[in-house]
């Protein structure tokens, strides 16, 4: 079921303007008074409305243990009025039918279905359709402690900021995994700062929230589909001045995680390169 409550209408960032004739109050035009404005604006009209995606691929033995387990944490701990959004990027198996089911059966449950492949594909459907105030994803597995949930979405509802995501390597961060993930993921986040000179911490931790502005416009600008979806949004994000809040979190690696690292790695670093040569848009 669709979220119900709705705020007053805010024009996006790019149309927002000082007066007549002058230009969008973009954040990396105008970088001081974007932020009193962000901070105006979620004071001024309380967000209301959250989705949270989980984006999935053949995991029909964990999502209906995933989507309960955190259609109970919302009902508890999350004081808006939010909805879960099963993303279904083209599954094999039977989970696009357990999705369907849980839409069916469960309230605030919905699916998506999508007949390519692709985590970001599947983010870039589902976030443009929404209509939420504040839209947001978490890995099936919920590796991250799903107790950091409401301090993601407060950083957007409540304290002006555009983009929050959880990391698993800011001061404070809790992790259990492997050596050579921890490695891997050290020395990636560690090669993005040195190719793009970027401040956040952690670009491909499954946790994340953006603003419904700040969605409409980095989201169509993403051009990876793929697992670098991630990364790509947090350097266009930053880059263009939006506000970025690194939420440190507690992690659990899942062993049964879908993740091929020797692709992955490859994708990422054709991803890195292509921003590093080419203008952000």
């Amino acid at each position: 079921m669709p979220p119900t409550q709705r705020k007053a209408t805010v024009a996006p960032a790019e149309n927002l303007c000082q007066a007549k004739g002058q230009r969008p109050l973009l954040p990396s035009l105008r970088p001081l008074r974007y932020a009193v404005w962000s901070v105006r604006a979620s004071a001024e009209v309380p967000v209301t409305t959250v989705d949270a995606v989980i984006p999935v691929y053949n995991e029909e033995h964990v999502l209906e243990q995933s989507v309960q387990a955190l259609h109970a944490f919302l009902g508890e701990h999350l004081p808006y009025d939010w909805r879960i959004l099963v993303a279904d990027n083209a599954s094999t198996d039977g989970t696009l039918s357990v999705a369907r089911r849980l839409s069916a059966e469960v309230p605030r449950v919905a699916c998506l279905h999508l007949e390519q492949k692709g985590r970001g594909r599947a983010l870039r459907a589902a976030w443009l359709e929404s209509s939420a105030d504040v839209v947001s994803y978490m890995d099936v597995d919920l590796s991250t402690e799903l107790a950091a949930y409401p301090t993601l979405i407060r950083a957007i509802a409540e304290e002006g900021y555009d983009v929050a995501t959880g990391s698993r390597l800011a001061r404070g961060s809790r992790t259990s995994r492997s050596f050579k993930r921890e490695a891997i993921s050290r020395a990636y986040n560690l090669l993005i700062k040195g190719v793009l000179w970027t401040r956040f911490s952690d670009a491909q931790c499954g946790f994340k929230a953006l603003s419904r502005r700040a969605a409409d416009v980095l989201v169509p600008l993403v051009q990876n589909n793929e697992w670098f979806f991630d990364t790509e949004l947090l350097v266009l994000a930053e880059k263009k001045g939006y506000r970025i809040k690194d939420l440190p979190v507690r992690w659990v690696e899942d062993p049964d995680t879908r993740v091929r690292l020797g692709p992955t790695i490859a994708e990422d670093l054709r991803g890195l390169w292509r921003l590093r040569t080419r203008p952000i848009p």
